[in-house]
């Protein structure tokens, strides 16, 4: 029997409920000279654990979904990475000149060939999940370990760092098996495919870390033990990408990478600072994402009032936050929403994150003298309806914007406050006078991130008594409703997948704009702005607990300074 009726039967046995597609599937795969079994997995057609477990007993092998060796040690000194990362076979274990191999595709000859040829041992063959030999190979090898190990072997045993930064530097970019590149490549590869908004490699004494942010919290990456000795090359790649002088590395520098991986687009802010073991390197990631109000995550009540908000024909809406709680994501979306043929909007930010068709950006450079203040003096002289300021960081730059709304445009812009009514007091501290802000401002709208629950792996949290939930004001009626991060295998064991944005939105109206007028106390506006409807950070965190999507921890975490904590 030819593989490809064997395979079809395989997946009919395995719950595939359309033959004819399966076969076009595989007959495609035979045309194109790729493994079937993979070309079967990637069409989704078929459960991957049902299919390993259907496969292994056809073939007379056993299914095994985990491997019994310790994957937190690196395996590159028990079994090659070269042969297991190009053929995706995980050892199970290793006994002296006995080894047990895992793999998802017991028909690839080439793969047995090269460990019969390669290797001194007797091999058992076990089939597995590809998903789990998968994990098991970034788990115990590392982002990047094919191409790590190209670079070890091509290596000169006497060059030293600083020779091989040299031959960095002369790689040809079109030469696809250069491998610091292809590295570097699958570095970025590695980031997106856990959604990281964040790299960084970080110099330690002995070692090189390399760090993702996903979901707002860092996550070490597991990396060959060697890197270390590829530092400089790793960084001069990555500065070479960005148009950085690799000869400075004494002195912080700034760039940007523009590339494409797979045929998606990405934008990669740099930013290098020296440290006493070497150079640290950040990157952001800027995909270029799709902004809908949609994505913010907001309730039906917040939304109707912002979108109102966004109506006024003038005015400013300030977002407050800390650094990293989506400000400037927010502000897109705002921009996205108003966008339209017949609206000319102007933007002047530091630096320009994410691109807009129709928005006209500008970038501030303060050592020609472009400035905020500066900049947004040509802004009014230019006509627009709209103008976004990516901050109030100064007097000059925040009375021209007032001036601004005040004159019939509609202004937006971020502050950095822990709370929606501290954006009044920080106007104040600025020395805005405070008609100018009653007047002026139209609403204050503070947000944080939370992490979201993973929806495969929550389940409901009974450890809370009543005395601690009423001592952080939860609803104790809503207390059957709140769940926990448990962790799984979807989520990378945190319990958390995605974000939203929680907000608490001061509207500057009626009594309020008096209260500001008169030079009332902090407490005192916040008293006023909870009369006129403002839900709390932490209450509109406790709505989201109580619907399922986040936690408590998560809620308390991110509003511990804020006004109502």
């Amino acid at each position: 029997m030819t593989l490809v009726p064997l395979i079809t039967d395989i997946a009919m046995k395995a719950g595939c409920t359309d033959r004819a597609k399966c076969e076009a599937v595989l007959a495609d795969a035979v045309a194109k000279r790729i493994s079937l079994v993979e070309a079967l997995l990637d069409s989704e057609l078929v459960e991957e654990v049902l299919f390993a477990k259907t496969l292994a007993a056809t073939t007379g092998l056993d299914f095994q979904e985990e491997s019994e060796l310790d994957l937190t040690s690196p395996l590159h000194n028990r079994f090659p990475a070269k042969i297991a990362l190009r053929h995706r076979l995980l050892p199970a274990s290793i006994d002296g000149k006995n080894m047990c191999l895992m793999t998802y595709d017991p028909f690839d000859l080439e793969a047995k060939q090269s460990v019969g040829r390669d290797l001194q041992k007797d091999v058992t063959w076990v089939v597995s999940t590809r998903y789990q030999i998968m994990e098991g190979l970034r788990i115990g090898y590392g982002v990047g370990a094919e191409h790590f190990d190209e670079l070890i072997e091509g290596r000169d045993q006497s060059a030293n760092d600083d020779d091989l930064a040299q031959e960095v530097t002369q790689l040809d970019e079109d030469d696809e098996e250069a491998s610091v590149m292809n590295f570097v490549n699958q570095i970025f590869r590695e980031a997106l495919r856990e959604r990281a908004t964040d790299i960084h490699l970080e110099p330690l004494e002995k070692n090189l870390r390399i760090r993702y942010r996903v979901d707002g919290a860092l996550q070490s990456v597991t990396v060959p033990p060697e890197i270390r000795a590829l530092q400089n090359s790793l960084i001069s790649r990555l500065k070479i990408m960005a148009q950085l002088d690799i000869a400075e590395r004494r002195l912080p520098q700034d760039g940007r990478i523009n590339l494409e991986l797979d045929g998606e687009p990405i934008d990669v802010r740099v930013a290098t600072i020296p440290s006493v073991n070497g150079e640290s390197v950040a990157l952001r990631l800027l995909t270029r994402q799709q902004f809908d109000m949609s994505m913010l995550g907001l309730d039906a009540q917040s939304e109707a009032t912002i979108k109102e908000l966004l109506g006024k024909p003038n005015g400013i809406i300030l977002v407050t936050g800390p650094t990293g709680s989506g400000k400037s994501t927010t502000l897109y979306t705002f921009l996205k929403e108003l966008n339209t043929v017949d609206t000319r909007i102007v933007s002047i930010e530091d630096p320009v994150e994410n691109k807009l068709d129709g928005v006209i950006q500008i970038a501030v450079k303060p050592e020609i003298g472009l400035t905020f203040a500066g900049g947004l003096r040509s802004i009014l002289r230019g006509d627009p309806n709209i103008i976004m300021v990516g901050e109030m960081r100064d007097l000059e730059t925040t009375e021209i914007a007032i001036r601004g709304a005040l004159t019939g445009h509609l202004v937006f812009s971020t502050l950095h406050t822990n709370d929606a009514v501290a954006g009044i007091s920080r106007l104040l501290d600025m020395g805005v006078e405070p008609f100018l802000i009653a007047s002026s401002v139209q609403a204050f709208i503070a947000q944080r991130l939370v992490r979201k629950l993973c929806e495969h792996c929550a389940v409901p949290d009974d450890s809370l008594d009543d005395s601690y939930l009423q001592s952080i004001g939860f609803p104790l009626e809503n207390k059957h409703l709140i769940l926990e991060a448990k962790g799984c295998r979807a989520c990378r064991d945190t319990g958390y997948r995605g974000r939203l944005a929680i907000v608490e939105i001061c509207l500057m109206n009626g009594a309020l704009q008096e209260l500001v007028t008169a030079n009332a106390n902090y407490h005192q506006l916040r008293d006023q702005a909870s009369i006129n409807g403002m839900i709390t950070l932490r209450n509109y965190g406790w709505q989201k607990v109580s619907e399922g999507i986040t936690t408590i921890a998560e809620v308390l975490t991110n509003t511990a300074a804020a006004g109502d904590a």
